[in-house]
């Protein structure tokens, strides 16, 4: 019995591509809270850098990556069981190793005097990596005939068009001056950009998408339309960031920092992922 439950709702949604449901929903977000608190104590004991608005900064390149990868797994280039470490949950893995050991090189090698700072290096990684991942789907997208530049611009513009007004309406109507910090920023456009590439790929892209989440699904049966997700994203924001400036001095620096960094993951690198998808037509 407990085998066919791990298979029905673990296993076998990564290996048939399944939407989400309920179960493996609740499990990976107590995974994700439970990654917070141990990379909390970890990065607390070792004292390797400080966890700041810079650091944030710095690793989104590795979460734009992780969208990057999950779409060389879509596009079936990897046909051996190598495939699955690209999937939900495994490429966390995958992905949290590269950015640990990237970071620890960068702050050894700053340690050492090798380098002034380690931020640049760090961050740097992360982009020479998207740079590579990024290439090797462009060619994929040229051998197949289709890199489409009028679907990237559509979606990165409703993307950056949404943020605009996010941030317009909290800095200028709620008169929320720390709205223009860039790791709130980063958060909004982020949200924006999933909910962007989501109503389009559902509603208005050629290929049928669908959304795999249970909130966003039952919310696009329940009303119709795949543009609900950017009032569902605005229910999220204003509060959340209400919240986390309003805890911003009473939590523990990196520990607060590591929670909006996970924020803005769960938002920006399934964005990238369904973006870049539309664009091969994958």
């Amino acid at each position: 019995m407990i085998r066919e439950f791990i298979y029905k709702y673990y296993i076998d949604p990564i290996r048939y591509g399944q939407p989400y449901n309920i179960v493996d929903t609740l499990t990976y977000a107590l995974v994700l809270i439970a990654a917070i608190y141990i990379i909390y104590r970890w990065l607390n004991a070792s004292k390797i850098v400080r966890v700041d608005g810079r650091f944030v900064i710095a690793t989104l390149p590795f979460v734009v990556l992780g969208g990057l990868l999950r779409v060389v797994q879509d596009t079936g280039m990897i046909t051996s069981g190598w495939q699955y470490l690209l999937i939900t949950p495994l490429i966390y893995f995958v992905l949290f190793f590269f950015t640990v050991c990237a970071l620890i090189v960068s702050a050894q090698l700053q340690k050492s005097g090798m380098v002034k700072e380690y931020i640049p290096l760090y961050a740097g990684t992360g982009v020479a990596a998207c740079i590579g991942i990024s290439g090797l789907l462009a060619w994929f997208g040229l051998q197949n005939g289709i890199v489409s530049v009028k679907v990237f611009s559509i979606i990165m513009g409703m993307g950056i068009v949404t943020t605009l007004a996010v941030y317009a309406a909290m800095r200028y109507l709620f008169r929320w001056v720390y709205a223009a910090d860039p790791v709130y920023l980063a958060l909004i456009f982020g949200q924006m950009l999933d909910a962007s590439a989501t109503s389009y790929g559902i509603d208005l892209h050629p290929v049928p998408y669908q959304e795999v989440h249970v909130v966003g699904s039952n919310l696009i049966e329940l009303t119709g339309t795949a543009f609900i997700m950017f009032p569902l994203k605005l229910a999220v924001l204003f509060p959340g960031i209400w919240i986390l400036q309003h805890y911003r001095e009473e939590s523990p620096e990196t520990l607060w920092h590591l929670i909006l960094l996970a924020m803005i993951t769960v938002g920006l690198a399934p964005g990238v992922r369904d973006m870049v998808r539309m664009v091969l037509y994958v």
